[in-house]
């Protein structure tokens, strides 16, 4: 029988979590049974999937987005209360990897998003190497919107000359549409990420550099998956994911 121990050891290596300077605690963050037979995995860990977790019995919750931010009120109070609450009375525990899933070469979310399209990633950018450039097998920027509208199941935002080539891709999961400068200094003629902010598509315009905002949640689905599915292989326990929709 995997033990808690046993597990947070081998994510703790598997992630090379000490080579990450992040803004939450990675790994466990709450400890709950002992003993692991069932993962739940989901991209955040909202009130609602600790609670579809729970429903599965799951021994512990495997999430992108945890707890416990830097920066963030301490006191365990209202919707953290809530939270954490529900967990612990589930006997439940909960790892979070942020950074070192986002970077992991094959089960972190660039690795997985850029699977799904058929990227191919050449070198990194950004603070930590967490950006990926390279080539993608989609000639044009709307080429590129549309493969991404199919794999995300959402609408993606272009800014830019959608007739355009791609040319040179960048892209970075999540919220890191503030690297978009860097991207186009590491030699980017088009930088995908998840969310887009106010001066995004200024700067984009600005350097012609087209830039398409697909998701937060949905450009980082894959990366928990993965990790989920390779724990499943590696210790012949359950897995199960869970998707708690979320337009951002």
């Amino acid at each position: 029988m995997l033990t808690r121990e046993r597990l947070a050891e081998h994510l703790h290596e598997l992630l090379s979590v000490d080579s990450f300077d992040d803004y939450a605690p990675n790994g466990l963050q709450v400890q709950g049974r002992a003993r692991i037979r069932r993962v739940v995995s989901g991209v955040t860990a909202s009130l609602e999937l600790v609670h579809r977790a729970a429903e599965l019995d799951a021994c512990a919750l495997l999430v992108h987005h945890g707890w416990f931010w830097r920066g963030e009120d301490a006191r365990v109070i209202g919707q953290r209360h809530k939270r954490l609450k529900a967990l612990l009375q589930a006997d439940m525990n909960l790892f979070a990897f942020h950074l070192p899933l986002d970077a992991h070469p094959l089960l972190g979310n660039n690795a997985q998003l850029a699977a799904r399209l058929g990227w191919q990633a050449e070198s990194r950018f950004g603070k930590q190497g967490l950006g990926v450039l390279g080539r993608a097998p989609q000639a044009t920027r709307a080429e590129l919107a549309s493969a991404l509208e199919r794999v995300l199941g959402r609408t993606v935002l272009l800014v830019g000359d959608a007739a355009a080539p791609v040319g040179r891709l960048a892209w970075c999961t999540g919220g890191a549409q503030g690297w978009i400068e860097q991207a186009q200094q590491a030699g980017a003629d088009t930088y995908v990420s998840g969310e887009i902010s106010e001066p995004t598509a200024h700067f984009a315009r600005e350097m012609g550099v087209a830039y398409l905002a697909c998701g937060h949640h949905a450009t980082e689905r894959y990366g928990v998956q993965a990790l989920g599915a390779h724990l499943a292989e590696q210790f012949g326990i359950e897995h199960h994911f869970i998707d708690v929709d979320n337009p951002a």
